[in-house]
């Protein structure tokens, strides 16, 4: 077998956490534009209805990729501390089991997402003007599903073996053809009929299947224990308990956030279609200054996944330190300007002035509660990467529905009114950074979750496969 993977339990803390965050980054920021591209198409050449059709139909898509992404994260944090502690044999175990799950679970929410879409627009109090658009745009996002799931496994394995590089590629070609997709679909240009909003669903899907498509090739081309994983799908018992105890928590963690989001949208969607459209690009926006601190925290859960693996925990501390220095250098940035320039980063999506003085308002109280979340990041990546998601679980919990949505409710109701929904999240990201800063000085994470059956003191002279 060729080697594969990359070895984090020795040499430069930052240029590791650079070499994985990098390419993450820009995955990340790939993976954005993909709602980016659809955003600006669609607010541009179709309406403010179809942009709150979008708006109104991104929590719900997000509960569905939280469920993925906790399911991905436990793939990650598996295969991380197994490759750390050169167990090869239970890295391929992990593989195999983590694809079959995969595309079981992929296919129920899939079926699931389209039968019960309507009702749960509803719940969500969506205005009459934009249901028929977020409906019929929603069942063809959930067709896509599957294929973004299971992009996220490969994704999720090469980034458990410190491989952040290569996903980048598949992501960048996906998005590439969605760019190409987008005005043929959304305009009708050439041999394509219009298809409005609906064109734009339907280039995500065929982008997101044209990536599966690339990742999956490759790694059946990869000579290496992780082909092996994917060559004799089958589900292993044991590997199946820690993937639930790592990965429901994480999948319930995303979904109670994304759940939160739904609620926090409901409020926003009592001020009408203007309200719910602002919301939906300033979101856009915001979301670029989330990518830094999201990038960084994956890197720290791989690097301290493995470092965690090989016994090396007096390492955990000096990751810690460099990741909050490189993600409070790039946060601050971003945060400067959503506070100076909201408008400008506004006007690639609508023109409409009542749509962008909601952003406005969003951005300038978001800009400087983008620092607490980059902070929080840095230390739930330690408490992730040991294993500990239960944990994290528990601060979201207090965060999202302990803070955010009865505070959104309450100070919304007062003469604050759409900014009260705003200040609920600067508040509850600054109590969430609190906790986890707290758990993490405890120490607490150093407690196992997986054990190894690997001698500590043999690990170093094991070596990767060649």
């Amino acid at each position: 077998m060729k080697s594969f993977g990359k070895d984090l339990t020795t040499g430069s803390i930052p240029r590791h956490l650079l070499t994985l965050a990098v390419p993450m980054l820009l995955a990340n920021l790939l993976n954005v534009s993909y709602s980016l591209v659809n955003a600006i198409w669609v607010g541009r050449f179709i309406g403010s209805d179809a942009m709150g059709a979008i708006a109104v139909s991104f929590p719900v898509v997000f509960i569905f990729v939280g469920v993925a992404s906790g399911a991905t994260m436990a793939t990650t944090i598996l295969i991380s501390q197994f490759y750390g502690a050169r167990n090869f044999n239970m890295v391929t175990k992990t593989v195999s089991t983590s694809f079959t799950l995969a595309f079981i679970l992929s296919a129920i929410s899939c079926i699931s997402g389209i039968l019960f879409v309507d009702k749960i627009l509803m719940l969500l109090g969506t205005p009459e003007s934009i249901f028929p658009l977020a409906s019929s745009y929603l069942r063809i996002s959930f067709l896509s599903f599957p294929f973004m799931f299971m992009s996220f496994m490969v994704t999720s394995i090469l980034r458990g073996v410190g491989d952040t590089k290569t996903p980048l590629y598949f992501i960048g070609a996906g998005v590439l053809l969605n760019t190409i997709l987008d005005p043929l679909f959304i305009l009708g240009m050439g041999p394509f009929p219009i298809m409005g909003l609906n064109g734009a669903a339907w280039a995500s899907l065929i982008s997101s299947f044209f990536a599966l498509a690339l990742g999956t090739a490759y790694l059946k081309l990869k000579d290496s224990v992780l082909v092996s994983g994917i060559n004799k799908l089958s589900i292993d018992i044991n590997i199946t308990k820690l993937i639930c105890k790592i990965g429901f928590p994480s999948m319930i963690q995303q979904s109670a956030t994304a759940l939160g989001i739904a609620a926090i949208t409901s409020f926003v969607n009592s001020y009408g279609a203007a309200a719910a459209a602002g919301f939906g690009a300033a979101n856009r926006v915001d979301s670029l200054a989330f990518l830094p601190a999201q990038s960084i925290g994956l890197a720290v859960s791989v690097i301290v996944g493995q470092n965690l693996g090989a016994g090396k925990t007096e390492r955990v501390s000096s990751i810690f330190r460099w990741a909050l220095i490189m993600t409070l250098s790039i946060t601050i940035f971003f945060s400067i300007f959503f506070v100076t320039i909201p408008g400008t980063l506004l006007i690639p999506f609508t023109t409409d002035p009542d749509v962008i003085a909601v952003g406005i308002n969003y951005l300038r109280i978001m800009g400087p509660a983008t620092i607490f979340f980059a902070v929080m990041y840095v230390s739930n990546g330690v408490i992730n990467g040991a294993g500990h998601t239960l944990t994290t679980l528990v601060f979201t919990m207090i965060s999202v529905w302990g803070m955010r949505v009865p505070l959104a409710s309450l100070l919304s109701g007062t003469s604050l009114g759409i900014t009260g929904i705003w200040v609920s999240y600067a508040i509850a990201f600054f109590v969430m950074m609190c906790v986890s800063l707290l758990w993490y000085r405890s120490g607490r994470w150093k407690r196992a979750v997986v054990k190894h059956d690997v001698d500590v003191g043999q690990i170093a002279e094991a070596s990767v496969p060649a």
